[in-house]
């Protein structure tokens, strides 16, 4: 059997494939598989011995309906695909998927949940939903592959030049990760700049500021109000990220793709959330739950208000200004990670 599995985005949803390929290869050692994603997530599957990476070009040669037929073509001359894994289920892999399956190939697809998160949102069942990992694993086992989790961790995290000169074990060395790609899942910057200054005020550290190349211009206008910092984001390769992320004594981030990267680093990883929960099925993979900081759901009955960060705030952000540093800073205190 030889599946093609597909994930193209987003960067933490492609990330949290990880573990179940490793899974999946382990248990059956004889099944092959091609991955299809974007060239700019390849590293999260190195070192996977017997994974195919398929990239696709979504710029140029497979953007648009000419080229997602280009990108059927382009798969049918790879290895021969016996079953499509859809992991993704958009227009685009909808339409893959119509194309096999005129060639007699099958294909399991996963069940998002949307009629569930929809509830959880709209307030009518605020009940822990099952993790987007889960749901991988069970399209896999759909397929008639079911896969025990393996232990981590499940990225890449060989050491590299950068954790060398980066790491040093005479202080406390703590990732932040203080942006994401939505507002509503950000805490407000005065209030990280605050809890920081408090853990450098009683600690020897320094924090390593993670983000994307977007995040640069704000993640130095926070070095400036933030001694003992530097900037990661955009000074090195995601294969040397991940090694420097595996050696952190911690990591502090928003719901993000830097808070999957961690924890799959096997960090531990302390997540700050407003608009979202990982109710939804999105937290840190295989982190305790307290390690998940947030005004719960009984106390600020808006919340969740987005699965995955869109839209606005109905409420004055309440749910990251009720969070103030100095109960995040205690929270750390009470486990035991300062």
């Amino acid at each position: 059997m030889h599946f093609l599995v597909i994930r193209t985005s987003s960067m933490g949803d492609v990330a949290l494939t990880a573990p179940v390929l490793a899974s999946v290869i382990k248990q059956y050692p004889d099944a092959g598989i091609t991955m299809l994603t974007r060239p700019a997530y390849i590293p999260f599957f190195q070192g996977m011995k017997g994974l195919v990476i398929f990239s696709a070009d979504f710029s140029k040669r497979h953007k648009g309906l000419a080229g997602i037929l280009r990108l059927f073509g382009d798969l049918t001359k790879t290895d021969r695909i016996d079953h499509i894994v859809d992991l993704h289920d958009v227009i685009r892999t909808k339409i893959l998927r119509w194309l096999f399956r005129l060639s007699g190939v099958r294909a399991s697809v996963i069940d998002k949940g949307r009629a569930e998160k929809k509830a959880l949102i709209s307030g009518k069942k605020k009940t822990q939903l099952k993790h987007t990992v889960e749901r991988y694993f069970d399209v896999f086992a759909s397929a008639g592959f079911p896969a025990a989790q393996v232990g981590g961790p499940f990225l890449n995290t060989v050491t590299g030049a950068a954790a060398h000169s980066v790491i040093s074990r005479d202080i406390m060395n703590i990732g932040v990760a203080p942006f994401s790609r939505h507002t509503l899942k950000i805490w407000p910057e005065e209030y990280m700049v605050s809890l920081l200054t408090m853990i450098s005020g009683k600690h020897k550290v320094r924090f390593l500021l993670f983000g994307g190349r977007e995040d640069i211009p704000k993640l130095e206008a926070l070095t400036g109000k933030m001694p003992d910092s530097e900037i990661i984001a955009g000074k090195y390769s995601i294969p040397e990220e991940l090694a420097l992320m595996s050696r952190l004594d911690f990591m502090i981030t928003m719901d993000s793709a830097n808070m999957h990267m961690a924890a799959l680093s096997g960090t531990r990883v302390v997540s700050i959330w407003g608009g979202t929960d990982p109710l939804a099925g999105f937290g840190a993979w295989q982190q305790p739950d307290e390690y998940s900081i947030r005004i719960p759901v009984n106390e600020l009955t808006c919340r969740p208000c987005t699965i995955y960060g869109k839209g606005k705030t109905h409420n004055g952000f309440k749910c990251m200004k009720m969070l103030t540093p100095e109960m995040v800073y205690e929270k750390l205190i009470n486990l035991k990670l300062l």
